[in-house]
């Protein structure tokens, strides 16, 4: 059996000097992103989607100066009602929007849990230096790698300055909780933010060489003394409020320039 190897390169780069004009922005959630993001850039929702019939999945579209913008959420799970969260449902709209819309970049916007002893406080924002899963335990060699499936993210030094953003990893599971074997993993991803989307839309953004970047708002301190539901969804609002108005400014930063300026 041939060995996996694991992308430790950069997500997709690119020698294309033209300005970019095409962004997915995927997110999680409702809450939030698809309010003011919609409302700031004037996005509006397309009743005639291009994707598979039958699916939640939703898409948010506008012009904001040179680009051109379309905000993914995933929709309600058609059984519970609740936000399609977690990593299969951020894969499948992920591929399903490079397909669709053929973006020149990818920006994963979305809340995560933080470390307050790696530094994170509730309301950080952070870009993502790399994402990696926590609970895709496969304890053969070189499947545990495939099973960690660490990936850079795309690499944004001038936006990162400019906008004065917090860089850390990003480790990402299916649970909201945290087992000790998911802590041990995150310590070995040496990761500050996890969340459950994050290194899924990494993987697919690798598979189709699509730049992405992540901008992960900080809800609730995983290492603190509080419950992290109670936590999150205390903060929940005030934080993706907080992860909007970053988002616009990492549009705002993006536009005009092409790839190797960020």
């Amino acid at each position: 059996m041939a060995a996996v190897q694991q992308s430790d390169a950069p997500l997709a780069s690119t020698t294309d000097e033209k300005p970019i004009s095409n962004i997915v922005i995927v997110i999680a959630m409702q809450t939030g992103g698809t309010t003011l993001l919609s409302i700031n850039f004037e996005l509006i929702e397309d009743p005639n989607s291009p994707f598979p019939e039958g699916v939640p999945w939703v898409r948010y579209h506008g012009k904001f100066k040179g680009l051109n913008l379309n905000l993914i959420w995933p929709g309600k799970d058609p059984s519970s009602g609740v936000d399609s969260v977690g990593t299969i449902s951020s894969a499948l709209v992920t591929y399903a929007a490079i397909q669709s819309f053929k973006p020149d970049l990818i920006i994963n916007a979305g809340t995560a849990g933080g470390f307050k002893a790696r530094g994170a406080s509730v309301g950080d924002i952070f870009i993502a230096s790399d994402c990696a899963f926590h609970d895709r335990r496969i304890p053969i060699p070189v499947f545990d790698l495939y099973g960690v499936g660490s990936r850079k993210a795309f690499e944004t030094p001038n936006l990162v300055k400019e906008l004065n953003l917090k860089v850390a990893k990003l480790s990402t599971g299916d649970s909201l909780d945290m087992t000790p074997q998911d802590e041990s993993s995150i310590t070995a991803n040496d990761a500050t933010v996890k969340d459950m989307e994050g290194a899924a839309v990494a993987y697919v953004a690798d598979l189709l060489k699509v730049p992405a970047i992540f901008v992960k708002a900080v809800t609730d301190i995983i290492d603190g003394d509080k419950p992290t539901a109670e936590e999150f969804l205390q903060n929940l609002a005030a934080v993706t409020s907080a992860l909007d108005l970053a988002v616009e400014q990492v549009i705002n930063f993006i536009d005009g320039k092409c790839i190797s300026e960020l």
